[in-house]
């Protein structure tokens, strides 16, 4: 696909997907969320790609949110599908990793959160500033934020709007790890490298059991078709069902204990 707010790059099974806006701080506007959604969904039915890396481009912004222009002219047909790109991140079977290269405010800090993991140059910034201005995430920022560092510190987050360096980050568990004298993708690669060493089926079930505590029906489907039906295809007692079935004939049931 072509892209206009986004780039991606994809090498040895590693997709790099940058917010590609950096003379607006990588602000996410209404095209910026459609081609993030559009490019992890190509990451997700693309075989040979097994990992995504997001992040933004230069280095000062990760992402600082929506544009808040643009969302007040915006008719509910073609609301920001921002909740769409939070919610496919977070139940797409192949793992998602943020490379956090600086500001994260807002919904780019709720993006960050999402990921399933996240790494952070030394110089990242944290923050909500939601109360600042009026605004607020009642879902994925807070009930994932609060899983991720605790209640009291993610309603400290939400309610007093500090900042927070990569540090205190790390040591809230905010992010996995703090990169220093390289680039923050670099390692964000690295370990998305050593992702692709892992059992692409475990990650795709330890994701889904994650995800599938707060999605309720929809996880326990994903469960149950992505994953479940996938492994019970593959038995012994599948193949003799349907070769039984086929042929009219009773199921040899000591074929199932093999």
């Amino acid at each position: 696909m072509s892209y206009e707010d986004v780039t991606v790059a994809v090498d040895d099974g590693v997709a790099v997907i940058t917010i590609n806006r950096p003379d607006r701080a990588n602000k996410l506007r209404f095209e910026t969320a459609r081609e993030l959604l559009a490019a992890l969904q190509n990451v997700r039915q693309t075989r040979e790609i097994d990992v995504a890396v997001l992040t933004g481009a230069g280095d000062k912004f990760f992402c600082i949110g929506g544009e808040h222009d643009e969302l007040s002219s915006l008719d509910y047909s073609s609301v920001m599908p921002v909740i769409d790109l939070y919610e496919f991140i977070d139940a797409m079977p192949k793992p998602v990793i943020a490379a956090v290269n600086g500001y994260a405010v807002g919904g780019g800090n709720v993006l960050q959160v999402v990921c399933d993991l996240s790494i952070a140059a030394e110089h990242a910034v944290f923050r909500q500033v939601g109360p600042m201005v009026g605004s607020f995430d009642a879902g994925y920022g807070t009930w994932y934020l609060e899983e991720t560092i605790g209640r009291r510190r993610a309603k400290e987050m939400w309610y007093l709007n500090r900042k927070y360096s990569a540090q205190e980050a790390l040591d809230m568990g905010l992010v996995n790890e703090v990169v220093t004298g390289r680039p923050v993708l670099d390692r964000a690669v690295e370990v998305a490298q050593d992702l692709r060493k892992r059992g692409p089926f475990a990650l795709a079930a330890l994701k889904t059991a994650f995800s599938s505590r707060h999605t309720g029906v929809a996880g326990q489907a994903r469960l149950a078709h992505d994953l479940l039906l996938t492994a019970y295809r593959s038995t012994e007692e599948a193949a003799e069902m349907s070769e039984s079935f086929e042929e009219r004939r009773d199921p040899r049931r000591e074929r199932f204990y093999r």
